[in-house]
């Protein structure tokens, strides 16, 4: 079992960057993959990036060059910086987690065990 806390949502202006942490309870972060989806209201919810235990790391083609995962394992977290903001991205970002998660998995929700609470980033002017 795994607790895992998001981070660093807010309210940013189009153009802008925020920066979210998710922050894993056990100390076991080099052997999980992490990923970060988001839901906006009316929704499904999406993959948005995911680091691997292979190091390894992958971005849905909506973000891509514009956010930039990354872990610090001895801070048992994993951040998502984001740039560039466009009124799009806004929604609810989630951090998950899966010990046994494949790379060619990395996209999709059921595969993903553990799950925080979500935050919410609103992208507006």
């Amino acid at each position: 079992q795994v607790q895992l806390v998001e981070t660093g949502g807010g309210l940013v202006q189009p153009g802008g960057s925020l920066r979210l942490s998710c922050v894993a309870s056990r100390n076991l972060i080099d052997y999980y993959g992490i990923g970060w989806f988001r839901q906006a209201p009316g929704k499904e919810r999406e993959a948005v990036s995911a680091t691997m235990s292979s190091d390894a790391t992958y971005y849905a083609d909506s973000v891509k060059g514009r956010f930039t995962i990354s872990r610090d394992n001895a801070k048992k977290t994993v951040y998502l910086q984001m740039n560039s903001l466009k009124p799009e991205d806004t929604a609810v970002y989630y951090c998950a987690a899966d010990s046994l998660l494949l790379d060619s998995n990395w996209d999709k929700e059921s595969m993903y065990d553990f799950w925080g609470q979500g935050t919410q980033v609103t992208v507006s002017s």
